[in-house]
């Protein structure tokens, strides 16, 4: 687009690729670059233009203009096959305001000791499970413990687990193949190669294992106190329209089951291995879940004690964003940064680039979850964005760090997860999620002893 020319474009574009390479190479390396060559750059996907915003300021403002700067772009095309267009975190802007004040109310704070008395459930079953040396896989340990807790804050008792364990076998497809997937252009995701097919039947298994779930509960007409029951029972009390469609109802489902599994998992898999390699933050953590836990489940209670626990979970967010980039459409022509955006343009910001400027953290590659204690000097509130901000800031965002910090203290005071000797630093995994690959954890038993004390088994 002639009017983008003002924009400068990353170096080393290729002809007719673009920067296709350096993206499925190594994105975050050429992601973090790209703050050098200006506030806002263009990267070329073959014929597609893509505008990076590197500034946490023009960041923050397109977020927050959420009319001009709406859902759309590669990123949330490849989102809608599996969630559909009427869900909450996937509907356009004209939806959107009247879909957030119907989900608002499953997320209100008097329903969270509920939901964390589910979550420590959950946590204590899977982490229970574990045995003394037990080389643990821990992405799918976590995606375990995540999956049971969403599925059981959703539908309660409505999924059986053998149908939990074909939901995440579809879950698990759709997140290998979405990086993939968000780089085709049409019509070569639509090609019937066995990639393309098993997605496909992946999305319609999912799909219609929850729309099962969703028309048995409407006829049923109980109310399960759960996420779902909200969701069914919503009504509009500022204009008195009726509450959620079975559509909406179904790509909200969809979108809640899938980013309260991977992305919550991908967090907690990368806290265990940031802590298991940085042992004198690890032996502090180890003193603060004994002196609030003393051996026991974390509860919703024990929340505010769990200080540096919150920090741990609030820096893996910030050194390991699970959302990791983001598209927007511009809808209408504006300016952000001097530049002229015409309508249409499509738009990517990154949390994890503004999470590793150094202008806005000291060390920013370096594990300090000091850097969040309130005593010392905070970084810029922008500068941290993992749940986004707002209008369409994560409405989960609560339930999820809720979720991330009585997991994480509960493994901590049972266990000890150590790295195997010889293990190379863990590379991630792109998808929809940043996720740790091979992550292998060895597990030693931490217990109390008769005068109240925990030590590790040897």
């Amino acid at each position: 687009m002639a009017s983008l020319r003002s924009v400068p474009i990353a170096p080393k574009a290729l002809p007719v690729v673009g920067h296709l390479l350096p993206l499925l190479r190594n994105p975050l390396e050429f992601i973090n670059s790209l703050s050098a060559h200006g506030e806002l750059v263009r990267i070329q996907l073959g014929p597609f233009t893509l505008v990076m915003i590197c500034d946490p300021e023009l960041t923050r403002q397109a977020l927050v203009d959420d009319r001009v700067f709406d859902k759309g772009g590669p990123i949330f095309d490849r989102v809608r096959e599996v969630v559909g267009d009427d869900g909450l975190a996937s509907c356009p802007y004209s939806a959107h305001r009247r879909l957030r004040r119907l989900a608002q109310p499953a997320f209100h704070p008097a329903r969270f000791p509920g939901y964390a008395k589910v979550m420590s459930a959950c946590v204590e079953e899977v982490a229970g499970s574990w045995r003394a040396g037990q080389v643990l896989d821990v992405p799918t340990e976590m995606m375990t413990i995540t999956s049971k807790i969403t599925a059981t804050t959703l539908f309660s008792a409505a999924l059986p687990p053998s149908e939990l364990g074909q939901v995440l076998v579809d879950v698990k497809t759709f997140f290998d193949g979405f990086y993939q997937r968000m780089f085709m252009v049409p019509p070569l995701d639509r090609i019937p190669t066995q990639g393309n097919r098993t997605h496909v039947r992946a999305r319609m298994r999912l799909r219609a294992a929850f729309d099962e779930i969703i028309t048995g509960r409407r006829a049923e007409g109980v109310d399960h106190d759960d996420l779902l029951s909200a969701l069914i029972a919503a009504h509009d009390t500022e204009d008195g329209s009726p509450g959620m469609t079975d559509a909406e109802i179904s790509d909200t489902v969809v979108t809640i089951f899938l980013a309260g599994t991977e992305t919550a998992a991908s967090l907690l898999a990368w806290a265990l291995d940031l802590l298991a390699r940085n042992p004198r933050i690890e032996r502090r953590l180890h003193a603060e879940v004994d002196a609030v836990l003393a051996g026991a489940t974390a509860t919703h209670a024990d929340l505010p004690r769990l200080e540096l626990t919150h920090r741990v979970i609030t820096e893996t967010l910030r050194l390991r964003p699970p959302g990791w980039i983001f598209t927007r459409t511009v809808t209408a022509d504006t300016r952000l940064g001097g530049h002229l955006l015409p309508a249409g343009s499509c738009v990517a910001y990154s949390p994890y680039l503004i999470h590793h400027r150094p202008d806005l953290y000291d060390d920013p590659e370096v594990f300090d979850p000091d850097r969040w204690n309130p005593e010392r000097p905070q970084p810029p509130r922008h500068a941290l964005v993992p749940f986004a901000s707002g209008a369409r800031k994560c409405i989960g965002d609560t339930f999820g760090m809720t979720e991330a910090v009585l997991t994480l203290a509960t493994i901590a005071a049972r266990w000890n997860l150590a790295h195997l000797p010889g293990d190379r630093r863990v590379r991630p995994a792109l998808g929809l999620a940043l996720r740790p690959r091979k992550l292998h954890l060895r597990a030693t038993p931490r217990t109390v002893g008769k005068d109240g004390r925990i030590t590790e088994a040897a």
